[in-house]
This record gives structure tokens, sequence and C-alpha cells, in this order.
């Protein structure tokens, strides 16, 4: 049974119109908890406060928490598809199904330039690139371009080549160029044509679309043979053995040569695994999966429709065919025209229940079940305390296990560069992805105990703000001021009920809030240890941290020191080259290069950096 709506959200659905469309669910801070899409949107919404529906204990708490819902109206039911994946994508809803740490996925970037370099990235700029992805297993994404580079000869490096960068001779070859590994754009060695032409049989290779490689690579080599360029023809035969070996490795499933992608689902309470196969040319190239959140009382159909919805806004390629484990109903036929329209041809959304068929899917579901099964043993792992950390708890008297610790710790030479840094342990362990460092922006300095309040203000007010989970321990290096600062810091934001402790540098005294005496802690106690271990791996991070930016000044200082070299110079010369270091070792026509930069003072940078040239 739910609750009866709020005046106001009654009035709102009074006003709903019976149309296809998106609805948002939002609490009393404005945050989205539900994002949905609906054929009827006056039915669909008004349905979450009908009194007489039962509804599952998930919707329930969601449906208590909405304090106001928005509705967006579109033309189609494919248009309300597509802005919900989208929306989901962009707001994450809380009770959304939503895929696990996507963001963090790599995928292969093709760059949009004149001669294109191909590498691995986390972030997809728009700027004409084409990305290949998502891939979930880092290790075989290396593996891929590892052959890539050894069976195509493509530029590894980064130089800004154009027509004008290489016919004003600015580059050298390199190596590469010397071992075969390269063509040497940047000497003019190739053509930009000729050089995009192994970039799409690479994209095709990368697609695992070997056949069609093959073919072009014959096609050229009986040209250059015809042409009595038998040295070439000669490289291109070891690079189709090349890429012959890297096909054998791949057991062929259908001899129809189909391109394909195969879905299975596994869920178990709170946690699901999707596994995606992709079979191209009928040989399974590779084998993804992706740990599902919010799960929690939805359906096999729903987690399946929520995947697909969510991989594909997102994937560069979809194939013709897309066989699922489970019958989408009535959703199947908005999602198959919605993926048709991005895939600009016919696409076949099937679920085999007979035949190879079927086999081939139940051998997919068996990955997603194992996976899924890993997930779910390595969670019970985790939740299992370490020793250090129970003892830590016993030691220090907290009601519960510090799962989660973070420290923090400042560093600067007399409040230059001052900096902090804050480490997270989980289970005993360091979890370096949730590490975050600070510059430090309070004036009084220098002054440890405003900053040490400043970077845990920060940290926390930022945790609030994204109304995230807060550690089960704060532990600070210094003694009891540093300890005053941060729980003045903690005080500020009402934040009191967060255990704090401080852990002095000399001899190693641990301090509690309220108690102006160190607290008696063995010195071979595992609890000393870990706390030790923390706050040293804290310090080496803010070291590391204040060195790197004192050395940027450094460097920079260097530059300026140059008659006539201010912040724009130094800045445009920095952009140029990418670092100091390049700056140093620049030749006078490098230099002389650079736009907007006069010939007089290139040779002044020149001279200051090679004084006996």
């Amino acid at each position: 049974m739910t609750e009866p709506p709020s005046k106001k959200i009654q009035q709102k659905l009074d006003a709903l119109p019976a149309r296809t469309g998106v609805y948002l669910f939002k609490d009393r801070r404005g945050e989205v908890l539900y994002i949905g899409k609906a054929v009827n949107l006056r039915n669909r919404v008004r349905s979450y406060f009908h009194s007489g529906r039962r509804i599952e204990p998930k919707t329930r708490r969601m449906v208590a928490r909405a304090h106001d819902f928005e509705s967006i109206v579109t033309d189609s039911e494919v248009e309300a598809l597509i802005l919900e994946a989208n929306l989901v994508k962009e707001y994450k809803p809380r009770y959304n199904i939503n895929l696990k740490d996507d963001k963090s996925f790599p995928y292969i970037r093709i760059t949009s330039e004149p001669f294109p370099r191909i590498f691995p990235t986390r972030k997809r700029v728009r700027d004409g690139s084409r990305y290949f992805g998502p891939y979930t297993d880092a290790a075989g994404l290396r593996d891929l371009l590892r052959a890539v580079r050894r069976i195509f000869p493509i530029r590894s490096c980064n130089l800004p080549l154009d027509e004008s960068t290489i016919g004003a001779g600015k580059y050298k070859v390199c190596l590469n160029y010397q071992i075969q590994r390269c063509t040497g754009p940047c000497e003019g060695h190739i053509s930009a044509a000729e050089y995009n032409r192994t970039i799409e049989m690479v994209a095709d290779f990368i697609r695992g679309r070997t056949a069609r490689v093959e073919s072009e690579i014959r096609k050229r080599m009986d040209r250059l043979v015809a042409e009595l360029n038998f040295e070439q023809a000669a490289r291109l035969r070891d690079q189709l053995r090349s890429i012959q070996m890297f096909r054998q490795r791949q057991k062929v499933y259908d001899q129809s040569l189909a391109d394909r992608d195969l879905v299975a689902v596994a869920a178990e309470q709170k946690d699901a695994c999707c596994v995606l196969f992709k079979m191209r040319d009928g040989k399974i190239i590779s084998r993804q999966h992706f740990y599902m959140r919010g799960t929690e009382d939805e359906e096999l159909r729903d987690i399946t429709l929520a995947f697909l919805k969510q991989y594909y806004l997102r994937a560069d390629e979809i194939p013709g065919e897309i066989w699922i484990p489970i019958d989408l109903g009535d959703e199947k036929d908005a999602l198959r025209l919605w993926l048709q329209r991005k895939r600009g041809s016919r696409l076949l959304l099937h679920h085999p229940q007979r035949g190879e068929k079927a086999h081939l899917l139940k051998m997919c579901q068996r990955n997603a079940r194992l996976l899924l099964d890993e997930l779910l043993l390595g969670a019970k792992s985790a939740r299992r305390a370490a020793g250090s950390v129970t003892a830590l708890a016993k030691a220090l008297q907290l009601e519960n296990a510090p799962m989660r610790i973070e420290a923090f710790d400042i560093s600067n030479i007399q409040g230059a560069h001052p900096v902090a840094s804050m480490v997270c342990f989980v289970n005993g362990r360091p979890k370096k992805s949730d590490y975050r460092r600070f510059r430090i922006r309070v004036k009084s300095t220098p002054d440890d105990y405003a900053m040490m309040r400043e970077a845990v203000s920060r940290r926390y007010r930022r945790l609030l703000d994204e109304n995230r989970a807060m550690p089960d321990l704060v532990l600070v290096d210094g003694g009891v001021g540093q300890l005053s600062a941060a729980r003045r810091a903690l005080s500020d934001l009402n934040l009191t009920n967060i255990p704090l402790v401080a852990l002095a540098k000399r001899v190693d005294e641990v301090f509690l809030p309220g108690h102006p005496e160190a607290q008696n802690i063995r010195r071979d106690s595992p609890a000393l240890r870990l706390l030790q271990r923390i706050r040293d791996e804290a310090h080496r991070f803010a070291v590391t941290y204040h060195r790197s930016l004192r050395l940027k000044g450094t460097l920079r200082s260097a530059l300026e020191a140059v008659p006539g070299v201010g912040p724009k110079r130094r800045d445009l010369l920095l952009n140029y080259f990418g670092s100091m270091a390049n700056i140093r070792t620049a030749s006078l026509e490098q230099l002389s290069a650079v736009p907007g930069l006069p010939k007089d003072m290139a040779r002044k940078i020149h001279r200051f950096f090679h004084p006996n040239v």
C-alpha cells in the first residue's frame, strides 16, 4: 500500500497529459530519484500513488521520498526511450538500474588528425575521433593494441603532423621507422591518403573483421607484384601471415560468418552481472562483463532492458543481430527501432529458445553466473574485517570496526606551495582510486592548523553536497593542535558523530578528542601499526604532490628569468612544447617556429638555455 500523494503532487497528477514521454521523481533537495518512460504518462505516473496497488519495497521507498516530479512529452515511444537512456546516464538516479563505474571503462581512440594516432583512453572528446569499446578487460585491450602495433606500421608518437610541419622538415624519423614499425609520415615517406587506408584496416581489425582486412591486403599485394615492387609486397605478405596467426586463436562458432552481440544476465538480490560476447565474422572476438547496481526487486527483463539501453547508448558499433536471454515484451519493438535508427540499417533483436543458438546463449549465461558468484564472494570477503581493523576498533573503543579510514596530512616549506593529502584505506588496505589532494587556499600561512581545518572542511562539505557516505574514522597527522582543527571543521559541518584520531610523528603518540593526554596503545599492537601505515601513506602522497608543484614553480620561474618572457609567453611556450624539458632542449629552429614568438625572442631563449653554443 502507498501513502496518498501530497496536495502539490496531486495537482500535477491531475494535469498530466495522456501522451508518451518521460517522468522524473525528485526528493526535497531536488535530487533525481528515478527516471522512467511511459506510453501514457497520465496512467503510468498516477499508478505509483494508487492506494489499492501493491508495489515492490524498492518502489515504495522511492515514492515515500518523492517530493516532486517532472514530465517531458515526446512524439514517439522511441524518442521517449532515447531521452530516458540519456537522462539516466546523466543523473544516475539511486532507484534506477545503473552500470557500475562505467566512466572508468577504457576505449581505443583513433584521432581525427591528418595522420591519425591510436591509443587507449578513458575520456571521450567530441573532436571527430573514433572510439571502440568500452573494454572491461584492460589487459585484453593492451593485448589487442600490441597486436595492432606489431602488424600495422602506424606511428606511436604524438607529434602534430600536417602538411605544413612535414613540408618544413620540423621532425625526423625515429627508430620505429628504421625497424619498419612506422612508415615515416613525419618526413613525408607516406601520403596521408595511403596512411589513412592503413588506419581503416586497423579499424576493421579492432572490430574483429579480419576477413575484410585480409582481402584488402591481398589486393594491395597483387597490385605491388604487378608493379614489380617485390619488397613492399613481401612486407604485406608478412603482415597477412601475422593477421592469419592472430585469427587462428579465435574459434569459429558460426559458419555464416555473421556479426552479432550475445547478451546474458545473472541476478541475485542487490547485484547483477551482464555479459556481452562480440561475434564478428562468425568468431567470438571478446567477452565483456558489466556489474549493475540498483537491481533489488527488479525482474530479469527489466535488468536486461536497462543494460541494453545504457550499453548501446554509448556504443560506437551496433551489429546486425543482438541475441538476448529473455523476451522483452512490449518494450522490444521500441528498442529495436531505436537500435535500428542508431545503426542506420536493419537489425534483428532475437531471443533464441532452441537449437544451436540457444545452446550458445546458455554458454554466455553460465559465464554471467560465474562472474556474479565471483562478485558476491569478493563482497562477502570484503565485509569480513581484517584483524588490524578489529584491533583498532578495540584500542580506540569504537562501536563498529572502521572499515573505511580517511587520513589527512599537510606539506609545505615555510608556507610555500602548501598542499594537503587525503588517503583512503578500506578494510586495512589502500584504495588509491579514492585518494584526493588539495591546494591550500588559506592566506594565513604558514599555519598547519588552519590548513588542516581547510582540507578536512573541503573534503566533507563535498561529500555532504554529493550525498555520499562518510568514513568510519578520520585520522590526522599531528598532535592535539591538528586534532582540534579537524574537530572544529567537522563540528562546523554538524559531523560530530564521525570518530576522529591524531597520530603525532615523532613518538607515534595517539590523541583522541576530549583527551589532552596521549592514549596508551602498545608499541607492538597491530592497531598502532595500521595507524602508522596509513599516516605514512598520507605523508608520502602529500610530499609527492608538494614536490611536483615546487618543481613546476621552479621551472616556470627559470623560464621567466629570460628578459622579455612573462606569464603569457611562458604559457605560449609550455602549450606548444608540452613541458619545460622540451623547451630546454629545443633547437633555435624549433623555437623560431612557435607561432606568435618573435625571432629575436627565440634567439634569447635559446641562448639562455645554451650559453655555450
